[in-house]
């Protein structure tokens, strides 16, 4: 009898475990657990963020970002030390080639012009005489030769006197707009000291980069436009000056140099620029892919899809940018699924398990029609 009770509480011990482990199972697979179909031996499939490519409308042409220089550019400063005895210009005002911007104390420096103006009379006088007395030959030839070369003596010190008198007068050396000066009259200045900036903005000039595979449709005198924050909605017309002969090893492209008219000077240096070249090859479509979605190991450049679930590595060719995306000319194909965000992780390779999750601030798919649902039981009014 004892071993009949024994043998029926071991069996209601085994049913009961194979319960638990059932209900395990189910709270598994309610969880996303391994028995949720996820990957055998239960690895986490690494979340991402992908776009789905299709042919999107393409103006042909090379869209890039620049920044605006001046045309010519200079810091004015004195060649000497002196005092600032006179400001012959109005901050930010317009100035003509040539004119005196400051002039410096100069008494010394006339004074040593005064001494040496008279020492050369003298040695003129001197050599005059000298050269009526060797005619006449009552002076020997070496006395004639020492008289002579201390003229040439003076007449230099005179010239280096003028010099060093005209380099207390700073004149711009080209028609521009002065900025704001850093010194104030009576002011003691060193030789070198900035006093103020000299800047010619019609034309301006913005610098830009080019990927090298654009180079074939790039010449000089091409016409772009930019656009700048400061004046939204507004397109400034201008034309490429120059190509640099140079392409950069390390990021492949080329810098570029255009010109823009700025008669009413609106635009200034430093501003950052958006540009477009018309390279006179019409409108068609392109497959596009975000920027942040193109990875690049040497001199190839890649980007992960996914494909049944998994990361597929994928080489490409990339033609032209556009603001935010590049074109993809080799590689790809409309309704490809490109990651965007989650390629750069360690852990991801080519086979990788990944599951597309919404992009941050996004809201998964269906939700927002479950949240225009009321909820079970709530009374709508």
């Amino acid at each position: 009898m004892q071993g009949n009770r024994m043998r029926r509480a071991i069996a209601v011990l085994v049913v009961l475990a194979l319960g638990l482990a059932a209900c395990s199972r189910e709270g598994d697979a309610a969880a996303g657990g391994p028995a949720a179909g996820g990957p055998p031996g239960g690895a986490m499939k690494l979340p991402v963020e992908a776009v789905t490519l299709r042919a999107e409308p393409f103006t042909a042409g090379v869209a890039t970002v620049g920044s605006l220089r001046a045309d010519e550019s200079v810091v004015v400063r004195p060649e000497t030390a002196g005092r600032i005895e006179r400001i012959h210009f109005t901050e930010g005002g317009r100035v003509a080639a040539g004119q005196v911007l400051f002039t410096l104390d100069g008494s010394l420096q006339r004074a040593a012009l005064n001494e040496a103006s008279a020492n050369l009379e003298n040695s003129r006088r001197a050599a005059e005489r000298a050269g009526r007395l060797g005619r006449e030959r009552l002076l020997s030839q070496s006395d004639i030769d020492t008289t002579r070369a201390q003229y040439a003596v003076d007449r230099a010190r005179v010239d280096s006197a003028r010099t060093a008198l005209g380099r207390l007068t700073l004149r711009a050396p080209f028609s521009g707009r002065v900025g704001l000066r850093e010194v104030s009259i009576g002011e003691v200045v060193n030789a070198g000291q900035a006093l103020v900036t000299l800047v010619r903005t019609d034309p301006i000039e913005v610098d830009f980069s080019v990927p090298e595979t654009q180079l074939a449709n790039l010449r000089d005198g091409q016409r772009l436009s930019i656009e700048v924050d400061a004046y939204p909605g507004d397109a400034f017309g201008g034309e490429i000056a120059a190509i640099d002969p140079v392409v950069d090893p390390q990021t492949r492209s080329a810098r570029l140099r255009a010109r823009i008219p700025n008669p009413d000077g609106r635009l200034k240096p430093g501003q950052f620029a958006r540009l477009r070249v018309d390279t006179g090859t019409g409108a068609t479509t392109a497959l596009l892919v975000p920027e942040q979605a193109l990875m690049q190991e040497g001199e190839t450049r890649y980007v992960y899809t996914v494909v049944a679930g998994k990361a597929k590595r994928v080489t490409v060719r990339t033609g032209a940018r556009v603001p935010g995306k590049v074109q993809v000319t080799e590689g790809l194909a409309a309704g490809d699924v490109v990651i965007t965000a989650g390629q750069a992780k360690p852990m991801m390779r080519d086979g990788a398990d990944v599951a597309v999750v919404p992009a941050a601030g996004a809201q998964p798919p269906g939700k927002a029609a479950a949240d225009a649902k009321p909820a079970a039981g709530a009374r709508s009014s």
